[in-house]
């Protein structure tokens, strides 16, 4: 395999987790890093023995990268994917591919024509969490209620771009990875119904304090989940918690803890940790481009997912129950 050349776009967390990744294996090298400020970008390349790229545009046009990492503000997915691809470069983009759905499928197109790697990073479907319920899922019959709670308790709200609804988009949508979950577990989506509260903002900016996003799932297989996401000050407490009723057991994840009820017994269940899930995502990338190795999950449900959280926004602007398309309804 030669050596993957690999410009980065981004210098926050999942940046960081990537640049320690890549220059981990020997079969990659961080060659160039994009950010938002120079002074912070200058800092990371410095950091990663890579080369300070005055902006993304000049990043993924450069000769000697042959794979583009997008880890920057949400809102800006799409047009540097596009760009990427556009210049004949492999892309991993963590979620959300782009806030929006149409621009998606068109980006998905786009890299099967280049015939170029588009791999959008999911990591929660390799965390132990995730492989550990989906194990446990034939204990339980079939599974009919479901409830995901994601509440993060932040006082003071940060002044980040992820408390912005320009820059993070609609929360279920910037948080696309609580559906997608679901979606892989469970399956197709009929109908979303949602609710939506936002705290601390006004009519000249789009940062806010806190927001509150309850949505209501149907699976074209009856089960019907609800899913819970908020942030920031009127969030008093901070909950993680899974539940799977099914009709011989349940499955329930607080935290890192899980535990597998049954009619004759209960058992914990072992989680395992959420550490080293980018290194793990970054290997599988590595794996790939070098031996052809499949990648997890699916494409087509990653684009539903995002369909499903698009519907969810649409769903809380309407205030009506949002049937999903047709042609979003077979995976």
């Amino acid at each position: 395999m030669a050596l993957v050349r690999v410009g980065l776009v981004g210098t926050g967390y999942a940046a960081k987790r990537r640049a320690e990744a890549f220059q981990a294996d020997a079969r990659s090298q961080l060659v160039a890093v994009a950010g938002h400020t120079c002074d912070k970008t200058q800092a990371f390349a410095q950091t990663y023995a890579a080369e300070a790229s005055p902006t993304w545009q000049d990043l993924v046009t450069r000769s000697d990268i042959d794979l583009v990492v997008v880890a920057n503000v949400n809102r800006e997915h799409g047009r540097v994917v596009r760009s990427a691809l556009q210049a004949g470069k492999h892309v991993v983009v963590e979620y959300p591919l782009t806030l929006d759905v149409a621009e998606a499928e068109a980006l998905v197109q786009l890299a099967d024509s280049q015939a170029k790697l588009l791999h959008i990073e999911h990591i929660e479907l390799l965390s132990g969490i995730h492989q550990t319920a989906k194990a446990a899922l034939p204990q339980i019959g079939t599974p009919f209620y479901v409830r995901y709670n994601s509440l993060n308790s932040q006082h003071p709200a940060p002044k980040k771009w992820t408390y912005q609804s320009d820059l993070f988009g609609f929360p279920l949508i910037g948080a696309v990875s609580r559906i997608h979950r679901l979606v892989d577990l469970f399956g197709t989506v009929a109908t979303v119904n949602c609710q939506s509260r936002f705290w601390g903002t006004n009519h000249s900016e789009s940062q806010y304090t806190a927001c509150i996003c309850t949505a209501q799932l149907r699976f074209v297989n009856g089960l019907i989940a609800e899913v819970i996401y908020g942030k920031g000050e009127a969030i008093w407490q901070s909950i993680r918690s899974l539940e799977i009723h099914g009709e011989q057991g349940g499955i329930f994840v607080d935290g890192d803890q899980g535990t597998l009820v049954q009619s004759e017994r209960t058992q914990p269940l072992e989680v395992g940790s959420r550490r080293g899930l980018f290194a793990q995502d970054t290997t599988m990338v590595l794996d790939y481009l070098d031996q052809g190795t499949p990648l997890y999950g699916s494409i087509a449900a990653r684009l539903h997912a995002l369909h499903v959280a698009d519907a969810a926004r649409r769903s809380a602007e309407t205030q009506q129950v949002i049937g999903l398309e047709s042609g979003q309804v077979a995976l």
